[in-house]
């Protein structure tokens, strides 16, 4: 799974590489926790548009908003046969932005948080999913983040992995006109274990109110690991 992420790097660099549209301010975030606001990229008119969404989807059907709390992520597996995320998987698909995500290891009654990354430390999307829901307040736009079995460095961890997105896929993964289910879900694979590093971070980002710079640093730099 993916229950926590980060992300940042400057807006302009994040506008560069993944070339989108954006009208607002972006903070750095150490400590992304679902029901919060995400930048996400989608395709509305044929051009890329950042938006900020709440992570938590919440189909269009839903009677309560609340259900969005279960929805955090979608597994590539099954995503085209669940009621809550067909309708998304054909047309509503986006990039959430990320530079690293947390995932816990159990040892004995602890649970030790480790950071992601690529090799590169560059930035790079999820695959996910979003839906407008038009609730009494208004409309509410949120997402999901596709999830798959883990590469070789995070399965010692977690059997789950987010699906990252080469560049390469990007403009099909976003197409709306594109609907084609099996090459769709040929996109969400392992990304390579070769190009990702891993490393122990403190226990402060256990906890979801701290989103401070210290939860991305090294417990010891010797526990990185990848290439």
């Amino acid at each position: 799974m993916c229950g926590r992420f980060t992300l940042t790097v400057d807006l302009e660099t994040l506008r560069a590489l993944f070339r989108f549209r954006y009208q607002g301010s972006l903070a750095p975030r150490f400590n992304i926790a679902p029901s919060q606001e995400v930048l996400t990229v989608i395709v509305e008119e044929g051009e890329r548009i950042g938006k900020m969404m709440r992570w938590g989807l919440v189909p269009f059907w839903a009677k309560d908003d609340r259900i969005g709390v279960k929805m955090i992520n979608a597994r590539a597996e099954t995503v085209d046969e669940k009621a809550s995320f067909h309708h998304a998987f054909k047309r509503r698909r986006c990039l959430i932005l990320a530079d690293g995500f947390y995932e816990w290891k159990k040892e004995g009654s602890k649970k030790v948080p480790y950071r992601f990354t690529l090799a590169t430390d560059a930035p790079f999307g999820f695959a996910g999913l979003w839906e407008r829901w038009e609730g009494a307040s208004g409309p509410l736009e949120t997402c999901t983040i596709m999830t798959t079995r883990a590469n070789e460095l995070i399965a010692p961890i977690h059997d789950r992995m987010p699906v990252i997105l080469p560049p390469e896929q990007h403009e099909d993964w976003l197409d709306p006109r594109l609907d084609d289910s099996e090459y769709l879900k040929s996109l969400l694979r392992p990304y390579p274990s070769s190009e990702m590093r891993m490393y122990e971070v403190a226990p402060l980002v256990n906890s979801p109110k701290n989103d401070v710079i210290a939860c991305i640093e090294p417990v010891d730099s010797r526990s990185m690991e990848g290439t």
